[in-house]
């Protein structure tokens, strides 16, 4: 369904007239299939928040290609109804001044623009994701962040994509949320085949939830492994991020 090939991305330091460039990936390639949940694991700097914005078209990669279903996902037509996401900082996800209703209406907007089907749709939505219809007339302030980070799942769900590209979404979360969060999430994945593309810093959330993990290090790819052989990872870097599941 994704296929990533040779991407390299770098960006100018000291300003935008500077000549120095500092790479910030290199070389990635890897294919995502739809209805799997692939995680991309590594430290921060490690590059794969940056590789997320490519993967949501935000921004273009300097050198190869990313395609979603044959076409270059820097095309608007090609992420429409494929590919949503979900962001780590949920207070800036959705407008202050929308209602829960509002912002998931946002979404379902995209789909349909009959006004009355899509309101309809809201309470289930709403319930999909574990909250009371009467969030719906909340305003984010509101609501915890558990809370609103599932209105931000509603709202991505809500498009119907097949793949919905998870950037850090629980990190900002407490503990005991972001275990219900994840299990959320893995609910969705096996009832509605739902896929994801997992971005995280944790190891342990990406083995819980994910079929495969990408571990990134320094801008590079250094192992892909399914997560039933994550305990036999081959480099000395991947074997060190799993004593972290260990200890």
């Amino acid at each position: 369904m994704l296929v990533v090939d040779r991407v390299n991305m770098s960006y100018r330091k000291g300003g935008m007239f500077s000549r120095e460039k500092q790479q910030v990936l290199k070389n990635i390639s890897f294919q995502y299939e739809q209805g799997e949940c692939l995680g991309i694991i590594g430290e921060s700097g490690c590059g794969k928040s940056t590789l997320g914005r490519l993967l949501m078209g935000i921004e273009k990669p300097e050198r190869g290609t990313i395609l979603l279903k044959g076409e270059d996902i820097g095309r608007k037509s090609a992420r429409k109804g494929r590919i949503s996401a979900v962001f780590q900082d949920y207070t800036s996800s959705i407008n202050p001044y929308f209602t829960v209703e509002q912002a998931v209406m946002e979404s379902l907007n995209m789909k349909t623009s009959s006004r009355k089907f899509n309101q309809s749709k809201v309470d289930h939505l709403l319930q999909h994701v574990g909250l009371e219809p009467s969030c719906r007339y909340k305003y984010p302030h509101e609501l915890s962040g558990g809370q609103i980070q599932r209105v931000c799942i509603a709202r991505a769900i809500a498009t119907e994509s097949p793949c919905i590209l998870l950037d850090e979404a629980i990190s900002s979360l407490d503990g005991s949320v972001q275990m219900q969060v994840l299990q959320l999430l893995k609910k969705l994945k096996e009832n509605d085949k739902l896929g994801y593309i997992f971005i995280t810093h944790d190891i342990k959330a990406a083995a819980f939830i994910c079929d495969r993990v990408m571990i990134m290090r320094s801008g590079q790819v250094e192992e892909i492994v399914n997560i039933e052989h994550l305990n036999n990872v081959q480099s000395p870097y991947a074997r060190k991020m799993l004593q972290m599941i260990i200890n």
